[in-house]
């Protein structure tokens, strides 16, 4: 029996997580759990986990939903997508769970995670992913998905092909349109890029995507934030493509009007948000390589301070 635990159950983990406890409810191979507390656990264990969609609303049921390390037992594979400040506590509270074997895929907004994680557990494979996806939290133990859009993509230099293999057939049985990517440190900074300057521009701007493409200097914000990032990854020496900036600026324009990013709407709320991860990140890797960020030097200021 393979074992599948989903740690994060938000507009990510949520959709993802619920296709596959939906394909593999009866499955004697494969079996999900849903890693979650609180309101979450108390909704899903009582009404399973809700997905609506533009167009339909599925009811889907894990295995278990627990954050008891006891009742979850070993996983062969993690698939984490909580908030990138989350990561640590996280996971060092499912360190019971992780043997040397087990295979963690992070899918959080950020680019960082696979370093930080690798800190935790220095033995394990961890792979690198990305996901494009317009989902929210609706209410605990509810997601909200809007447009057709939902890719998932991961890959890895260092495990082995059997391995990711394994989870691409897995994927591919739950209907999740998922990609097992060469070159998946470029495909993660692509998403990346998209994400961080959306993310700092919405959040900095207060506005949505919409509102950033109708206004002369809102949309100046986001394409100089888009200048700085392409040159924080060209100096890691990363093959993206000549136009990166143009495609991520069509990407935008191709996106719903009234979306906005994760941490725009968690700045809205008033929670904490990501912008260490998606803001501050790329300063610091600006000055690692020698290059200026002054922009994001700005924003990362004021949404810390």
């Amino acid at each position: 029996m393979t074992k599948i635990g989903i740690l994060g159950l938000g507009g990510v983990g949520g959709y993802f997580g619920g296709l596959l406890a939906k394909a593999y409810y009866k499955s004697d191979k494969v079996e999900v759990v849903f890693i979650a507390r609180g309101e979450t656990q108390k909704a899903i264990a009582e009404n399973g986990l809700k997905i609506i969609t533009d167009d339909s609303e599925t009811v889907v049921y894990p295995k278990l939903v627990s954050n008891n390390p006891d009742e979850i037992g070993k996983l062969d594979y993690l698939i984490c997508a909580t908030k990138t400040y989350d990561i640590e506590e996280s996971l060092l509270s499912l360190q019971d769970c992780i043997t040397p074997q087990t295979t963690i895929l992070p899918l959080y907004n950020g680019v960082d995670a696979p370093e930080r994680i690798r800190k935790i557990f220095p033995s394990n494979e961890v792979l690198q992913g990305c996901v494009y996806i317009i989902s929210m939290i609706f209410s605990p133990g509810t997601i909200r998905k809007i447009g057709f859009y939902e890719k998932l993509f991961f890959g890895s230099k260092t495990a082995s092909f059997s391995k990711l293999n394994e989870l691409q057939n897995i994927f591919q049985k739950a209907k999740i349109e998922s990609y097992l990517a060469d070159n998946i440190e470029e495909t993660v900074w692509e998403k990346f890029i998209f994400i961080s300057a959306l993310a700092s521009a919405t959040s900095y701007l207060n506005q949505n995507i919409g509102s950033i493409l109708s206004n002369k200097d809102s949309k100046a914000i986001y394409v100089e934030l888009l200048h700085e990032i392409e040159l924080v990854a060209k100096a890691k020496g990363l093959q993206l493509p000549h136009d990166i900036v143009n495609q991520t600026i069509i990407k935008l324009e191709k996106s719903p009007k009234e979306a906005t990013s994760s941490m725009h709407r968690d700045y809205l709320a008033g929670n904490k948000i990501e912008a260490s991860s998606l803001t501050k990140f790329v300063v610091e890797e600006g000055l690692k390589y020698g290059v200026k960020t002054p922009l994001y030097e700005k924003i990362s200021n004021v949404l810390l301070s």
